[in-house]
């Protein structure tokens, strides 16, 4: 069992528990939205403030069971700082890609990782995502990553963060689908729109019919738009819409 939210909160920094309500709600929606793999996946989190502290789910956990106050605060390098759990610990998996991430983009405030079937299906296309929907153009550029089985061996995390290099987006191929962000909210917005390219084009491939793709040059300026910088950065106008949705269907991924 994890210790109670006010617990908790009594013995981390106003910042590491705020970040703990945003991690928290990043599993709550991927759990509604679809996006879960039973109690695989990760979501991290950096704690601001408190340079190499990232938040983690615990490794037994469902997306949908998961609270502020369940998460563990790890390192940077795989320690342990702080679990309210008695018996139970972390994927070594989500420290081997997170942490690379996290050590390589200073930018980079919480990474997503998921196995849904859209985007499985699409990590398997030797094409990738392609520029069918305007919601596709809105996650591009993005970034790909060769197999290379379980991500357990630490020699992967160079090769892995090459790739990914200054990308929001990316296809693990033959696995999955990877986003990250400035903030928990931008992050969940990149992979939730990800998620909705890959779906629609798998749907359209199935249909069988000839597929039309934008000229070069409008994919090129749409794509411009929805860059951070253009307009707005997305995933924060919608973020306190997220949480609401979340507090109307179950208050506890607060406690």
């Amino acid at each position: 069992m994890a210790e109670t939210g006010a617990g908790l909160r009594q013995k981390v920094s106003a910042a590491e528990w705020q970040a703990r309500l945003d991690c928290a709600a990043v599993y709550r929606l991927l759990a509604v939205f679809g996006m879960s793999d039973l109690i695989y996946n990760h979501v991290t989190l950096h704690i601001p403030g408190e340079a190499g502290r990232l938040l983690i789910n615990p490794f037994g956990w469902m997306y949908e069971e998961i609270t502020a106050s369940s998460l563990i605060t790890i390192s940077l390098d795989g320690q342990v700082l702080l679990n309210p759990h008695r018996g139970i610990g972390i994927n070594p998996a989500g420290y081997v890609i997170h942490s690379a991430v996290h050590a390589a983009r200073p930018d980079v405030a919480c990474v997503i990782h998921t196995h849904t079937r859209a985007g499985m299906a699409v990590s398997a296309m030797a094409c990738g995502l392609l520029a069918l929907t305007q919601t596709a153009m809105r996650c591009m550029p993005v970034a790909s990553h060769a197999y290379e089985g379980p991500a357990v061996d630490p020699a992967e995390r160079a090769r892995l963060v090459a790739d990914l290099g200054d990308a929001a987006c990316m296809i693990l191929r033959n696995h999955g689908l990877l986003t990250v962000g400035p903030s928990a909210a931008q992050a969940f917005n990149a992979m939730y729109w990800l998620e909705m390219a890959c779906r629609a084009q798998v749907d359209a491939m199935a249909g069988g019919t000839e597929l039309i793709l934008p000229p070069p040059a409008v994919v090129a300026h749409s794509v411009h738009l929805y860059q951070p910088g253009t307009r707005r950065p997305f995933g924060e106008l919608e973020w306190p819409a997220m949480l609401r949705l979340l507090d109307r269907r179950d208050r506890s991924w607060r406690a």
